[in-house]
């Protein structure tokens, strides 16, 4: 029996549990050293893979989805911008820097602060806008907040100017900021069905020997078509297709400019271009066709008002020059 319990105690020293209960011990591997195993076989692989792997996450290669940015509100920039919605309205937006509303303000003073805030919209069809030609205008007041405007101008197929600024209490209008100019369709079907040709006398007897006539006449219509052929053709060339055999080639070109003359007035008003009297129509308009040479011409339209005691003269000069 000594002898017996003498192998149990060095069998417990030996062993880390009871007797009767042997397991084998499971070696422990770290998941963060997967590589632990083979270090010793290769010198250094260890300390490689534990940097690699304990301190590292592999790089996102995927890309990034960009969140979209929204657009800014305000620009600090003076201006004002004019568009069309449809034939009859018009859409305005506008924006002022803080530097220029200040200097209005020390400028104007207290009259600033009393001014009326106004859209003064501008006829300018058939015209040149200069500030003081207009049409006709209309004003529209909007309040302290409003950076943009939906205008009602009940007149189709007519160009538009808008200036933004203030109507002092004496009545003076100052601009701050002016628009594009833009021009609204029409409604309906054109009132423009054809136009009246003007001849100057000095190309006449060059017209006539082209085959040209006088008078009102469709610039789409056979008869002007087929004189104008006779004209651009009179070399003999022809504007046949090319035939299987030609003996003879002749390279050739021709380039004519014709000048097209509109605008507008009062509708009873009495209108000469070039000293003739001209017939507008309806609304006061009027369109000419002018068939232009190498040379200079001079084109004096007058308005005289049906009393007599207006007239009004714009010369357009035109030089035509081939080389």
């Amino acid at each position: 029996m000594r002898i017996l319990n003498r192998i149990k105690d060095k069998i417990k020293k030996i062993m880390p549990v009871k007797f009767g209960h042997l397991k084998p011990k499971k070696k422990k591997v770290s998941l963060l050293r997967p590589a632990a195993c083979v270090s010793k076989e290769i010198p250094g692989f260890q300390e490689t893979i534990a940097v690699n792997t304990k301190f590292s996450q592999p790089e996102d290669t995927r890309p990034r989805s960009v969140m979209p940015q929204e657009l800014p509100s305000y620009y600090d920039q003076d201006k004002i911008i004019l568009q069309v919605r449809d034939p009859r309205w018009l859409h305005a937006y506008w924006e002022l820097k803080n530097q220029t509303i200040e200097g209005l303000k020390r400028k104007l003073g207290d009259d600033f602060y009393r001014a009326k805030k106004i859209l003064r919209v501008y006829d300018v069809t058939n015209i040149i806008f200069n500030g003081f030609n207009a049409n006709s205008f209309f004003d529209i007041q909007y309040n302290d907040f409003a950076n943009s405007w939906y205008i009602d101008t009940a007149g189709p197929g007519r160009s538009w100017c808008v200036d933004l600024g203030l109507m002092l209490t004496d009545g003076r209008f100052i601009t701050i900021l002016r628009s594009n100019v833009v021009s609204t369709p029409l409604d309906g079907p054109s009132w423009i069905t054809d136009e009246e040709w003007m001849i100057p006398e000095d190309v006449f007897a060059r017209l006539y020997g082209m085959g040209f006539g006088l008078g009102k006449s469709s610039p789409v219509g056979g008869a002007w078509q087929q004189r104008l052929k006779q004209g651009l053709f009179s070399s003999g060339v022809s504007s046949s297709p090319v035939r299987k055999e030609v003996k003879q080639r002749s390279f050739w070109m021709k380039v004519d400019c014709e000048l097209i003359v509109y605008g507008a007035t009062e509708p009873d008003a009495k209108v000469t271009v070039q000293g003739q009297p001209i017939n507008l129509r309806p609304d006061g308009t009027f369109t000419l066709r002018y068939y232009l040479p190498d040379s200079k011409q001079v084109i004096p339209v007058k308005a005289t008002s049906a009393d007599k005691l207006e007239e009004r003269t714009i010369t357009p000069i035109v030089t035509r020059e081939t080389r």
